[in-house]
């Protein structure tokens, strides 16, 4: 049954057989009022004060009594007693969704229990199935079980303080799930901690041999100044390694008769030959065999005299 009231607001009894028979309305928002069938209610005495208190305790006094499933609870109390309840998020959301009902147009969600407790006698709900309040419980049962005394008209129904909040996700995993997922986290966990452990001393193993290196070959005390000196010597060994080679070079060159090389300098950066009674053939020639090598050099011939420069 659907009654439509005040201001673009509909309050709607929510029942798997009201799956077609109500078409939600453009901007108009939505109460629900759950149907006894979708969840399970108990009126029970605890030992606790307060209804925070009371919600730990319900997953256990549920567990005899629940399908298998994956459910939410909630509770509130009522003078002595508590009323508590178990449900599934998903099957209430799923039956929203077949109903076209986007769920961010719903203001709120209610247990028929919290709502319709104080109602007088049976009233019909749909073409099926009846209401009615029985130990203080609402209870949902076919027609022909009960007599009515009318139909439920929820534009007289004045909602009630405790609302429900569907939990859009968190059917996704049930306990099981959950309880396996934290093991092999913790396993995880433990993997690496290990690991950190056998990080740890890695490193101080190799913090001591570097103290000891360090000691050993008369290194400076930072890493700045051992990359700065690195830099220094790796730069006087492509020095030495160019010279090497380009005197190498010079020397395993053949002269003709009379040809001769007479002189050798060496300064900051310049590597200087000079070859006396040249002639254009041997300046060709060298000339030749230093090009093949790929080595940059600047050669001229003045006076019979080849004068040879090579930069390191």
């Amino acid at each position: 049954m659907f009654m439509r009231f005040n201001h673009k607001v509909d309050t709607i009894f929510l029942d798997p057989n009201s799956v077609g028979n109500y078409k939600p309305i453009d901007g108009y928002k939505i109460n629900i009022i759950l149907s006894p069938s979708l969840y399970w209610v108990k009126k029970v005495s605890l030992p606790v004060k307060s209804q925070r208190d009371a919600k730990k305790l319900l997953p256990s006094l549920f567990e005899d009594i629940l399908p298998e499933g994956s459910y939410s609870y909630s509770v509130y109390k009522d003078g002595d007693y508590f009323f508590i309840f178990a449900y599934e998020d998903k099957k209430i959301l799923d039956l929203i969704s077949k109903m076209s009902i986007s769920i961010s147009n719903v203001l709120g969600i209610y247990f028929a229990q919290s709502v319709l407790q104080n109602i007088q006698g049976a009233m019909k709900v749909n073409d099926t199935q009846s209401i009615y309040v029985q130990d203080d419980i609402v209870l949902l049962v076919p027609c022909c079980w009960i007599e009515e005394s009318g139909k439920l008209n929820l534009s007289d129904i004045k909602l009630s303080k405790h609302k429900i909040s569907l939990q859009q996700y968190g059917h996704i995993v049930n306990d099981s799930y959950l309880y396996k997922f934290i093991a092999v986290m913790i396993a995880i966990n433990l993997i690496v901690f290990a690991q950190y452990i056998l990080t740890r001393t890695k490193v101080k193993h190799i913090e001591m041999s570097k103290d000891e290196l360090f000691a050993k070959y008369h290194l400076k005390p930072t890493s700045f100044q051992n990359i700065s000196m690195l830099k220094k010597y790796e730069k006087i060994d492509k020095k030495q390694t160019k010279l090497r080679k380009y005197i190498a070079s010079v020397l395993s060159l053949k002269f003709s008769s009379g040809e001769k090389l007479t002189k050798v300098l060496l300064d900051k950066t310049t590597l200087k030959f000079e070859f006396s009674n040249a002639t254009i053939k041997t300046h060709s020639f060298i000339k030749k065999e230093l090009t093949a090598k790929k080595i940059n050099f600047d050669i001229k011939l003045k006076n019979k005299i080849i004068y040879l420069e090579m930069v390191l």
